[in-house]
């Protein structure tokens, strides 16, 4: 799998900075991610371990992913033991969420 193959087109990111906001997507779920679900075709659920900082960094870099691709919508919950981000698009970037999917699956080692 290419390092940028689930960023969109429509992403504003400068080009030379994408594989670094990729890699520390790919660091968050190597070392955090329990499960994915997919509760809907336009939804999909990352449920990570909590611990100290854990939130604020999901929140930090589901703010940042915004700012470049707006088509991206994250929802964080926080409870004691665990972070769930929920990140939604529109029809048209579908495509974009199954690359991120199957990116997430394959960072941490597998199905969930």
């Amino acid at each position: 799998m290419s390092v940028l193959d689930w960023v969109s087109a429509s992403c504003s990111l400068p080009t030379e900075q994408r594989p670094l906001r990729v890699a520390e997507w790919d660091a968050l779920i190597t070392e955090r991610l329990e499960r994915t679900s997919r509760p809907g075709p336009l939804r999909l659920r990352l449920e990570l371990t909590g611990g100290d900082g854990t939130e604020e960094r999901v929140r930090d870099l589901a703010q940042r992913e915004s700012g470049c691709c707006s088509f991206f919508d994250f929802t964080v919950a926080a409870g004691r033991d665990a972070v769930v981000l929920d990140v939604t698009v529109d029809a048209v970037h579908v495509a974009v969420l199954d690359s991120l999917e199957r990116r997430a699956v394959a960072a941490a080692g597998g199905p969930q």
